[in-house]
């Protein structure tokens, strides 16, 4: 299925369509990417999110994005991957990271923020390039090595740090009720996915919900089952309730359960239960890595997102009944129409349905 993309169709877009319009379609397919769909209506949906969040976060996020789609582009990246939006999601989530964590408002903010993502695209491409001898996809790791390079460093330099003291502390043992009510666990199933974005408001993960339902039904489903399992094994373990209320043990497991079930493997019965154990070792996984950068100010971003799904995916090729016919998954793809497909969405981190 699918198109391939040239040259001509790259710079006016399909049938004399504006380049500025073929652009934006690219910029809102990054958005979306985060959460593996090269849809423009769910990127949409997750702009409209963001604005909801506070028009700064909409604003960064907007640029971020198409300061990576556009830096990719300059510099000559597989048509493919621009089209696609494979060039827009780690540039989104940096320039959200550095509006979170060095103030939306300063002007060093917004400098740093533009050089950070022309810088990540770099990393991308290095990641890329590296992870493909395994045959594994570099998911959000060129974010994550250039989002704890620069809050560890910030502090460090006066004219982009603005809140005084550095953030290092000593690793402590979690404290806080662990009992959760109704509303902890509502307000948890939805945070979990504003905080994939850095926004920790219930409302704002409604809306992204909603975004990946409009992308595709199975993705919204996955993605549910990533949460619950999320909220369920961090209660289990002995979570304190106001970080289960606030999303920030559930969202590293929303993306572990997508990327396992229905993006780099097969939506089957096998890899939805393998997702499912995935989702319930991210939330561990996020405890120990909040410990391990307790010393660095304890920013987790999406590493254990990104540790349990190349472990679990680098695992899969040992296991016949989770593996596909498919290609290994690769990180090329052709952008489809937005809409859903037989065994969900074209996903720009997985490998392009084939040909009956």
């Amino acid at each position: 299925m699918g198109h391939s993309t040239d040259a001509r169709g790259l710079r006016f877009g399909a049938r004399g369509t504006p380049a500025a319009r073929s652009f934006a379609a690219h910029v809102l397919r990054g958005q979306a990417q985060v959460t593996f769909l090269p849809s423009t209506a769910a990127g949409a949906v997750f702009c409209v999110a963001l604005f909801a969040a506070g028009w700064e976060y909409g604003l960064y996020g907007l640029a971020g994005t198409a300061v990576g789609t556009a830096t990719a582009r300059l510099l000559g990246a597989p048509g493919d991957r621009v089209s696609s939006g494979l060039e827009g999601f780690n540039a989104c989530l940096t320039a959200l990271c550095f509006a979170v964590f060095l103030g939306a408002g300063h002007l060093s903010t917004a400098a740093l923020a533009l050089a950070g993502c022309v810088v990540v695209t770099v990393v991308t491409a290095a990641a890329v390039n590296v992870l493909a001898v395994w045959g594994l996809p570099s998911l959000t790791l060129p974010y994550c090595l250039l989002a704890s390079a620069t809050t560890i460093a910030a502090p460090g330099f006066r004219r982009i740090w603005h809140h005084g003291d550095a953030l290092a502390a000593l690793t402590r043992a979690a404290t806080g009720p662990t009992s959760l009510q109704p509303d902890d666990v509502a307000r948890g199933f939805f945070a979990g996915f504003a905080q994939i974005f850095f926004m920790p408001q219930w409302y704002v993960g409604a809306v992204l919900l909603a975004g990946l339902f409009v992308a595709s039904r199975r993705a919204g489903a996955v993605a549910c089952l990533g949460s619950a399992v999320g909220i369920a094994s961090a209660w289990a373990l002995g979570a304190p309730a106001a970080q289960i209320a606030d999303g920030t043990m559930g969202y590293n497991s929303v993306l572990v359960a997508l990327a396992l079930c229905g993006v780099f493997l097969p939506a089957r019965g096998a890899t939805l239960a393998y997702a499912s154990v995935g989702a319930a070792t991210a939330t561990a996984v996020s405890a120990a890595m909040s410990a391990l950068l307790a010393p660095s100010g304890g920013h987790t971003f999406t590493w254990p997102f990104v540790l349990t799904t190349l472990a679990f995916l680098a695992a899969a090729k040992s296991f016949s009944r989770l593996r596909t016919t498919a290609p290994a998954p690769s990180e090329v793809t052709v952008p489809e129409p937005d809409v859903p497909i037989a065994g969900g969405p074209v996903s720009g981190n997985a490998p392009a349905p084939q040909a009956p």
